[in-house]
């Protein structure tokens, strides 16, 4: 079974900003010019929120090898990310992030796509229970820019019940690509900010 793998980018929180280094040479794909990312091959782009940081791409790598060993541990399941690719992520602090990914997938069979993204699920939820993190979660979906999106919601907990952090994860189908953006957030003010800038992206069929 294939296994969808674009949430691995923010399972466990590491990120740093990548200061002066140029931005383009932090992403797999796609490219930033001035406040605007742009990928041909995805047929997506976006304005970036002013103030926020990129995130550099050796903290990324270092956070999917975290994840992926976690839900390998908790999953029992080998998990290959090799032909994951990193678009624009960016942060404003370790607890607000944007983080986009693109991998190809084609589907070998009607709804294959689907039940891959109800066993991510899962499996994503079963890995915060191994690490002994209490969360709640629900599944959805939305519209954006005329398509139709797999949302699933993530609420994190700290051990006396305080609501340390919230995750959405948004994935679907784009020109051979399971597209995948994935927004953590501790405050409403930040989620509006990578909401708006999400929900005026462009999309084009390439």
């Amino acid at each position: 079974m294939k296994l969808l793998t674009t949430a691995f980018v923010s399972i466990f929180l590491i990120f740093a900003s990548c200061g002066h280094v140029d931005p383009n040479s932090q992403i797999d794909e796609g490219k930033i010019t001035g406040t605007t990312y742009e990928s041909k091959e995805i047929g997506w782009s976006m304005e970036l929120p002013a103030g926020w940081k990129i995130v550099s791409k050796d903290k990324i790598e270092a956070n999917d090898e975290t994840g992926k060993k976690a839900i390998e541990k908790s999953s029992g399941l080998e998990i290959d990310t090799k032909t994951l690719k990193h678009l624009i992520s960016f942060q404003k602090d370790a607890f607000n992030i944007f983080a986009s990914t693109a991998e190809p997938f084609k589907e070998e069979y009607p709804g294959q796509y689907e039940q891959n993204n109800a066993a991510l699920n899962e499996i994503m939820y079963n890995t915060f229970a191994d690490q002994g993190i209490k969360v709640d979660t629900a599944s959805s979906k939305e519209t954006i820019q005329g398509l139709d999106f797999n949302v699933y919601r993530t609420t994190v907990y700290a051990p006396d019940g305080k609501v340390i952090m919230n995750q959405i994860l948004y994935s679907r189908l784009i020109n051979g690509y399971d597209f995948g953006v994935n927004m953590n957030y501790n405050n409403e003010q930040d989620k509006a900010t990578m909401m708006n800038a999400f929900l005026k992206s462009k999309f084009t069929k390439n």
